[in-house]
């Protein structure tokens, strides 16, 4: 991405994005400028420029973790475009881009785009890691079979999961019929909105049932409307910043986080507000992960 303004190019915390840069760097962020399959509202394709543009403006010091995320070393990739000849062919477009940075050695952090792109970025993990979990915070449980003729919608994107790792679902508070068979096998491992917000007595249950290592996948609406209102289908009753810095930060103290992303960002022109909480999100997310155990306790 070689876009500039101030000075600064067009890359995650405006951060040098040159060869040496790639060579030297432990981050690959991966922008995936796709909504294919949506059902409301158009324009989360939008959503890692509106990340990325936000990164630019923003302080890189983390003063929980004492450094800059820059330190870790971070490459921003060009954008994965839109597979158009269908859903699935995107999906393993994903797939091809994630596995070509983990098989360099690096940290994927991809940045949606709508949430069916998580299943791609996952097959390449299970390709690389074999066992490893998936911690999902979202509204939505995503567990349909298949929505408008697909089974790679945004509204599969965990019952595709499903077939490559377990998951663990947090924050959420919409789900449908036709989701309650696999909601029920899925159980244990489903931490509701309505019984966690404002409670910490179940992040030990919800460590305990992950794997060793950790795929994080979030979808923004997991957020309450009040702090992320620029989602394609916002749900009220979500989780609030603090409480999810704190979820993500006990989960990469006690697990290996082998890749995140972060998702359905739907920008709004007229508020940039949504985009610098997503770009200070994936910033955090960052220093948590390359902290790990050193990570304070509460």
């Amino acid at each position: 991405m070689s876009d500039c303004n101030n000075g600064l190019p067009f890359s995650f915390g405006g951060l040098p994005n040159g060869p040496d840069d790639y060579e030297n760097a432990r981050i690959c962020v991966l922008p995936v400028s796709f909504d294919g399959t949506v059902s409301y509202r158009t324009g989360t394709r939008n959503g890692p420029r509106a990340i990325i543009d936000a990164s630019r403006n923003m302080e890189l010091y983390d003063e929980e973790c004492g450094r800059e995320i820059s330190d870790f070393g971070i490459f921003t990739l060009n954008e994965v475009q839109p597979a158009l000849e269908s859903p699935e062919a995107m999906t393993l477009r994903v797939r091809d881009a994630v596995r070509e940075i983990s098989g360099a050695g690096k940290f994927s952090v991809m940045l949606g785009g709508e949430h069916s792109i998580t299943v791609g970025a996952v097959m390449a993990m299970k390709e690389k890691h074999g066992n490893f979990s998936v911690l999902q915070l979202d509204a939505h449980s995503d567990l349909r079979e298949s929505y408008w003729g697909t089974p790679y919608s945004h509204a599969s994107a965990m019952r595709r999961t499903l077939d490559f790792a377990p998951v663990t679902q947090v924050g959420i508070r919409s789900s449908s019929k036709e989701e309650e068979s696999q909601l029920k096998r899925n159980a244990e491992n489903i931490f509701w909105a309505r019984k966690i917000v404002g409670q910490r007595d179940w992040l030990g249950r919800m460590i305990a049932g992950l794997g060793e290592k950790v795929y994080i996948t979030i979808d923004l609406d997991a957020l309450d409307p009040s702090i992320m209102p620029a989602v394609g289908t916002p749900e009220p009753g979500g989780l609030l910043w603090y409480e999810t810095l704190n979820i993500l930060k006990t989960v990469c103290r006690e697990k290996e986080i082998i890749g995140f992303d972060v998702v359905e960002l739907l920008p709004q022109p007229e508020n940039a507000a949504p985009d610098f909480l997503a770009a200070k999100l994936v910033s955090k997310l960052i220093g948590y992960v390359f902290s790990g155990k050193a990570l304070p306790r509460p």
